[in-house]
């Protein structure tokens, strides 16, 4: 089924269009490196994902402060771990990983090609929630800034998705219609029951691979985004 009446396209960034599992771990191999921190890559992955994810709700809720997750996340991790890091060490890290993590630019599968079939046929945006100093470097040095007419940020705005000020927000910017609108996103809390709840469309990528019990548009790989746009 394809969706009518869609003239922008709002995209969220981090798991959807740009591979931030794969550009983590080579980030955090870079700093362990540098740091001469003795731990098993995989392992730490593991348990930092979870972690991490936890954070970023907390964080989306206001919860915690951008900083309370930079410091959390790796502390909880290395504890998970039982690896002893100094907080000297942990601030440090944390700082090291945040100037790494865009140097690193691997896209999801399908990004390049589905973006150039999309550019013709509609405005293309970004929302992310991710940090204003990181996103703009992850779009530049992975080469798909050029596609986007507009980007805003949680820190542009002062609230983050679900909130429906920056959905307002970000239409605003693109000068688009709420029924001209759709939304595209891993996370079915902040980006498609976010938009929905706005008032505009909305396509789920599932990332994960999660079995949801809720009736959303969804796709399991980027290049599905042709059956419905």
């Amino acid at each position: 089924m394809k969706f009518s009446n869609i003239r922008h396209i709002f995209f969220d960034l981090d798991h959807t269009l740009w591979d931030f599992d794969r550009n983590s771990g080579l980030a955090f191999n870079s700093i362990f490196e540098k740091h001469q921190i003795k731990v098993r890559l995989e392992e730490f992955l593991a348990i930092y994902a979870p972690i991490n994810a936890n954070y970023w709700k907390l964080y989306r809720d206001d919860k915690v402060t951008q900083e309370d997750l930079r410091y959390g996340r790796l502390r909880d991790s290395f504890k998970g771990m039982n690896v002893n890091v100094t907080d000297s060490q942990i601030k440090q890290l944390s700082i090291d990983y945040i100037e790494h993590l865009p140097k690193h630019n691997y896209l999801l599968a399908g990004t390049v090609e589905v973006l150039d079939y999309l550019r013709p046929l509609y405005k293309l945006h970004i929302i992310t929630n991710g940090f204003k100093e990181v996103q703009y470097k992850k779009l530049e040095s992975s080469g798909i800034l050029k596609y986007f007419s507009s980007i805003t940020t949680s820190e542009d705005v002062g609230v983050k998705k679900p909130n429906p000020k920056i959905f307002e927000v970000a239409l605003g910017k693109a000068e688009a219609k709420v029924e001209e609108s759709i939304m595209i996103g891993d996370n079915l809390e902040a980006d498609i029951l976010g938009a929905k709840d706005f008032g505009m469309q909305a396509i789920l990528y599932n990332y994960y691979k999660t079995e949801y019990a809720t009736d959303h548009h969804q796709v399991m790989e980027m290049k599905e985004l042709t059956r419905y746009l």
